[in-house]
């Protein structure tokens, strides 16, 4: 009779550490993939490659990403990296302001009560309706002729 040996199997790779806290943020169809690092040294908001004034050039545009990171007075604190697609340029920029709320939630859960009350953490879920069949768009009806 042949004994049959156990054979032990090793990991091949190490578990890798993740240095950065991941979430999503979304606004109508844009959505903003945002890593929020630990370990870097840099302080910086970096979008789809580029810095914040480079990729949201307006001022407008700017204080809407940087909203939940001025009502917790944490401006210049995190090396924040994202990436958004989809949508227009206002819509990106409230997707980012969503999901960078959503990280610092996951950070301290003492935010919570400061950005809920300025409405950060609520995602706004309008959408454009689908075109009907019979009508020009969505809700707009051919004109009506009595004759």
């Amino acid at each position: 009779m042949v004994e049959k040996k156990k054979i032990e199997k090793k990991a091949s790779t190490p578990k890798k550490r993740k240095d950065y806290i991941y979430a999503t943020g979304k606004r109508k169809t844009a959505i903003a993939r945002v890593r929020l690092y630990s370990r870097k040294t840099e302080k910086a908001i970096i979008i789809n490659e580029k810095k914040l004034n480079e990729y949201f050039q307006t001022i407008e545009l700017q204080n809407i990403v940087l909203t939940p990171l001025k009502t917790l007075d944490l401006l210049n604190k995190y090396y924040i990296s994202v990436k958004v697609l989809g949508g227009g340029i206002k819509s990106q920029a409230e997707s980012v302001r969503h999901g960078i709320s959503k990280i610092l939630l996951m950070t301290n859960e003492d935010y919570r009560k400061t950005l809920k009350s300025q409405g950060l953490l609520t995602r706004d879920s309008r959408k454009k309706e689908r075109k009907k069949p019979g009508l020009k768009r969505a809700r707009r009806a051919p004109q009506w002729a009595k004759r």
